[in-house]
């Protein structure tokens, strides 16, 4: 079996054919040898926050030095990211041994095991052969019927924040949904609760009171905020002060559910030194919460999907960002509350660009525009993740704020797209502010540029130099050869049919003709071949760049596969002001300039 047959078979079984119930996930475990016995757990459930929470936790016991799974459902972008060991996700041949493993078991079973009930089964198994300390172990839906229930009695039962929510499975009421969640609750272990609406905080009481089971309640009057930033925040705990990197104020609330939680591990016998649990909460990364993908122009994606998520949102982007307007790329679930989350983030709203999620049970991208419409607001479908960013990225200008936000089945696709759709997108706006340049203007400000390439030391050193032949509006260096005389070799990029690029040295003032994007290059039979690691200096033109050393190519991307090449050269762009940017998403293929020239200045990166 490969990853993806494991991937498939366990997918054959979807969420609709969901059963609750503890028998058919505790028959399939048996059948593996009861794996959930050999392991201890910190047992998660609640609407919101349990992610983060095991997230936070995760981070800190691993810094504590103890070997932590995680197990947490649903996935961002790949599959594999539902089972972790040390923040590590499932190896895809251990995924599908095991799966074969827990195939070989369900199929012998009458009663077939969900999805989510097979991929607990090989969780458990995998945190058993890889021997980790404990789990964090998220429940998927409700608690009491949940397939993660099948463990003996947890380190501790942490319950998070409560709101109404799968209201067909769990109840109605906020106490009908607290007493299905309290199921994680059992006699041995111990609780902690984040301490929201009372009702809920009096289900949680009685139970662990029946259960003999001691109860910590999160005090959030022992947290002080203190400063925040898109980078992260700072706070005081019983007056000693932490900086968690997720941002938001239901994050700090959630923080200190953790500290509730540490203080619980810590009397039940676990060593959770404080410098672990500073090192945690200031490395703990967890994507789609209120993450940044982009600072200029603001791009922030967060998976929330229930009013209570819009909520945090909207108080989150007050907090940071007061009194901005935002434009929404927006998808949600048909059977959530979608009503309750416009009515927290439509006064938010400039307008909004509706996606259709990932799930079968999401409601169409057409259909919420037109939803949307009829409340007011501006509202326009948009055809996937990579054309709704483009959308909403060309609605919020280079100045403005992005948000996607609506469904953690939406986050993955837009969390994938962006790199390259911020690419596009930022390449298209930053020729175009080079194309509005007047011809004479560009002529001063590359004379300017040249001059500045002139004087580097790394071009004095060199005796190749490869350079290139403006087109359009890039900066030319005319000015650079023709002040260089014969000290120097000269050696022009000439693109290849098969996506490579090749060096090559004009023979004479007539060895040019147009390449294949319409670049002056030298003509093979008038040029000699320059061998690449001869070269001591490259210059590249750029679509856009950054102050690190970032170059945002044309898009066909031949520098990058050169340049490697060129194992003793220095690499520079050359380019103007208006097409710096103030950051620009890497690629593993992306290779870094040594700085980029302009008319102003020389950004040199930081090595």
């Amino acid at each position: 079996m490969t990853e993806r047959e494991a991937i498939e078979y366990i997918e054959r079984y979807t969420w609709s054919k969901t059963r609750l119930g503890l028998e058919r996930t505790r028959a399939l475990l048996r059948a593996l040898g009861d794996p959930q016995k050999d392991l201890r757990f910190i047992h998660v459930a609640g609407s919101n926050g349990k992610g983060s929470t095991c997230a936070m936790l995760a981070a800190i016991l691993r810094a504590a030095g103890y070997r932590v799974g995680l197990y947490i459902s649903p996935y961002i972008q790949q599959f594999r990211e539902r089972i972790q060991i040390n923040g590590e996700m499932i190896p895809a041949a251990r995924l599908a041994q095991i799966t074969e493993r827990v195939r070989d078991a369900a199929e012998a079973m009458e009663d077939h095991p969900s999805q989510f009930e097979l991929v607990t089964a090989v969780g458990m198994e995998y945190f058993r052969q890889e021997r980790c300390d404990i789990v964090l172990l998220e429940v998927g839906m409700g608690g009491e019927l949940d397939s993660t229930n099948v463990i003996d009695p947890p380190e501790l039962a942490v319950i998070t924040n409560i709101g109404l929510e799968h209201t067909e499975y769990l109840g109605n009421t906020l106490e009908e949904i607290a007493s299905a969640k309290a199921g994680i609750i059992k006699t041995g272990c111990a609780c902690v609760l984040y301490d929201g609406a009372p009702e809920v905080t009096a289900v949680v009481e009685t139970v662990c009171r029946e259960r003999a089971v001691p109860l910590r309640k999160a005090d959030f009057a022992r947290l002080t905020p203190g400063e925040r930033s898109l980078q992260g925040q700072s706070f005081t705990w019983d007056g000693a002060e932490y900086r968690l990197t997720l941002l938001g104020p239901h994050q700090l609330h959630n923080a200190a559910v953790v500290l509730t939680a540490v203080e619980a591990l810590r009397e039940r016998g676990w060593t959770v030194e404080e410098t672990a649990v500073r090192e945690g909460l200031q490395s703990v990364f967890w994507p789609a919460r209120f993450e940044v993908l982009n600072e200029a122009p603001l791009f922030i994606l967060d998976g929330g999907h229930n009013p209570q998520c819009a909520d945090a949102l909207a108080a989150a982007l007050e907090d940071l960002l007061p009194g901005r307007k935002a434009v929404f790329l927006l998808g949600v679930l048909g059977d959530k509350d979608y009503p309750g989350i416009l009515d927290r983030v439509q006064p938010a709203a400039e307008e909004f660009i509706c996606l259709t999620p990932d799930s079968p049970r999401a409601l169409p991208g057409e259909e919420l525009a037109a939803y949307l419409t009829a409340r007011g607001a501006k509202a326009a479908p948009s055809a996937g993740p990579a054309e709704g960013i483009r959308a909403a990225l060309e609605a919020a200008g280079e100045t403005g704020v992005a948000v996607a936000f609506g469904s953690l089945y939406m986050a993955g696709g837009v969390r994938t797209a962006f790199p390259a759709a911020y690419k596009a997108w930022l390449r298209e706006q930053k020729i175009a502010a080079r194309d509005r340049m007047t011809p004479l203007s560009r002529d001063f400000l590359s004379d300017r540029i040249a001059r500045r390439i002139l004087g580097c030391p790394e071009f004095r050193r060199a005796r190749t130099v490869m350079l290139y032949r403006a087109v359009r509006g890039e900066a030319r260096l005319q000015a650079l050869e023709s002040a260089l005389g014969g000290e120097k070799r000269l050696a022009y990029p000439r693109c290849l049919p098969d996506g490579t690029m090749e060096a090559r040295r004009p023979l004479d003032d007539g060895a040019w003709k147009p390449g294949p994007f319409g670049i002056p290059e030298p003509d093979p039979e008038r040029s000699e071949l320059v061998d690449p690691e001869e070269i001591d200096l490259v210059i590249c033109p750029c679509a856009a760049f950054d102050e690190k050393g970032g170059r945002l190519g044309m898009g066909g991307g031949y520098y990058d596969r050169f340049l490697p090449r060129c194992v003793s050269a220095a690499a520079f762009a050359a380019a103007f002001e208006v097409q710096k940017a103030a950051s620009l998403p890497g690629e593993a293929w992306d290779v870094p300039m040594d700085g980029v020239f302009t008319e102003a200045a020389e950004y040199r990166r930081k090595k």
